[in-house]
């Protein structure tokens, strides 16, 4: 791999940096990065230490963000791409990451795994306090890119949303929380595979501008938890005639806050 096929870019207003493919792959964006904005340190619900699971972190966006906003934050990034995990401890092994480093690991691992296989990968059961995910969103029937990379990044296959979904609430311990970004087709899916295992759904719609359809959901849940449903007000990005993030939003890519849950869940 050579320095000319990747870049190397700041994130959080050069808080972070991410070692990137060039030209190919998946590159991070805001959808990783409100992701990252819905973990919510530990302290602030009167905890101490938090765990962190990135479930097909790609090159460790979203991981990377939460490590470098919380400082209490231990992330682990599971990625089943070698060379997507390669990047990933690439950005890990910069120096201008080198505040959070020690607070990261790496595995290369299959999210879907199963039992013994599942724990052997790092994915232990009970483990972890908080588990993220940016699954990949494209239906198996839409046009495939010839970017072997982004195809394995985007492309999503049958039944994905309960193969990872049954993998965070096994990892998770009892009240731990699932977040994750889709896009609103998936809505069904996430609810279904949450099932028994996750209540306390919060459900955000995510829009470029009022009037417009939704273009990606926000989701939480906890686990264990018996609490009903809620769908949330919208997280709105731009003004009508604009381009600029709204100020909220802003703060949310970058860094400077976070997207709290509403309720905490009762789990019993």
């Amino acid at each position: 791999m050579t320095a000319e096929a990747s870049t190397v870019d700041a994130f959080h207003r050069g808080r972070f940096h991410l070692v990137q493919p060039k030209g190919r792959g998946h590159r991070a964006g805001m959808d990783a990065m409100l992701l990252a904005a819905m973990v919510e340190p530990k302290a602030a619900r009167g905890g101490r230490g938090l765990r962190v699971a990135d479930l097909g972190a790609g090159a460790g966006a979203a991981g990377f963000a939460v490590a470098a906003r919380i400082p209490e934050a231990e992330v682990s990034l599971f990625e089943l791409s070698p060379e997507m995990a390669e990047f990933a401890r690439r950005s890990l092994a910069l120096a201008e990451n080198a505040a959070f480093q020690a607070r990261m690991k790496v595995f290369e691992a299959d999210v879907a795994l199963t039992g013994v296989r599942r724990n052997a990968a790092g994915l232990a059961d009970d483990a972890f306090d908080h588990v993220i995910m940016n699954p990949p969103f494209n239906a198996a029937g839409d046009r495939k890119t010839p970017d072997r990379l982004k195809q394995v990044a985007h492309a999503m296959e049958e039944g994905l949303f309960e193969a990872w979904i049954r993998t965070a609430g096994a990892i998770l311990k009892p009240g731990g929380q699932l977040s994750l970004i889709a896009r609103p087709q998936s809505l069904a899916d996430i609810i279904a595979a949450c099932g028994m295992r996750f209540g306390g759904i919060e459900i955000t719609p995510v829009h470029a501008r009022a009037g417009e359809d939704a273009f990606r959901i926000l989701t939480s849940a906890i686990k264990g938890s018996r609490a009903r449903l809620a769908l949330r007000p919208p997280i709105i990005m731009h003004d009508v005639d604009g381009h600029a993030f709204l100020p909220e939003v802003d703060d949310l890519n970058n860094g400077r806050a976070c997207y709290p849950r509403r309720q905490t869940g009762k789990t019993g």
